[in-house]
């Protein structure tokens, strides 16, 4: 029951033929393709001068203060939120006591 069953390999019905055999063929050289006139231009050279140097070390600045001005201001809004939910529960929990013991 456990044990594996190994199918057989079926006989081939018709008769099977071998694959044609490819002559290869000689290759003769033609007209060469013409060289191009004029080679690609190439990509142009940015060239950092102090003035560009210093507007985007100032660019960058620029950008990693307003970026940590966002991040700061997110967690103080997390912050303000938890301190005023744990307020809330504080004062709903005296709340709930204060009308049990009055009972």
């Amino acid at each position: 029951m456990f044990q594996p069953k190994i199918p057989t390999m079926p006989q081939p019905s018709a008769l099977v033929t071998p694959p044609a055999v490819v002559e290869p063929t000689t290759i003769t050289p033609g007209t060469p393709a013409p060289a191009p006139a004029a080679p690609a231009p190439a990509r142009p050279v940015v060239q950092l001068t102090p003035g560009t140097a210093v507007a985007l070390v100032g660019a960058g600045t620029a950008v990693v203060l307003v970026v940590g001005t966002v991040l700061v201001s997110l967690l103080l809004a997390v912050a303000v939120t938890s301190a005023s939910v744990a307020v809330c529960a504080v004062v709903l929990r005296s709340l709930i006591a204060s009308d049990a013991k009055r009972r």
